[in-house]
């Protein structure tokens, strides 16, 4: 999968309500809101300048879920997939 289609992928889900589960893990509509702005601005970048401008993104989402204490469930697997997949492709790129 393209890396601007997870991060459309994220967004997506990001944008939808969030459920009683989702809250029990410590997501607020705020957090959900600014993460899900966070990764969209990414998925922008990439599109509008092209796969090489992932050498600039660098995404701490893991450090803000556990600043604002975010359990496992699947709303922090999403983002944490993102994290991942564009820290390897920047890696990828910074290597060529």
């Amino acid at each position: 999968m393209d890396l601007a289609d997870l991060l459309g992928e994220a967004v997506t889900a990001l944008k939808a309500p969030l459920e009683q589960a989702d809250r029990e893990q410590g997501w607020t509509d705020d957090l959900r809101r600014e993460i899900q702005e966070e990764i969209s601005v990414h998925r922008s970048a990439l599109r509008r300048h092209g796969p090489w401008m992932v050498v600039y993104l660098r995404p701490s989402l893991d450090e803000w879920l556990a600043q604002e204490a975010v359990q496992p469930g699947k709303l922090r697997d999403v983002v944490m997939e993102v994290q991942t997949r564009v820290n390897e492709a920047r890696d990828a790129a910074g290597s060529q």
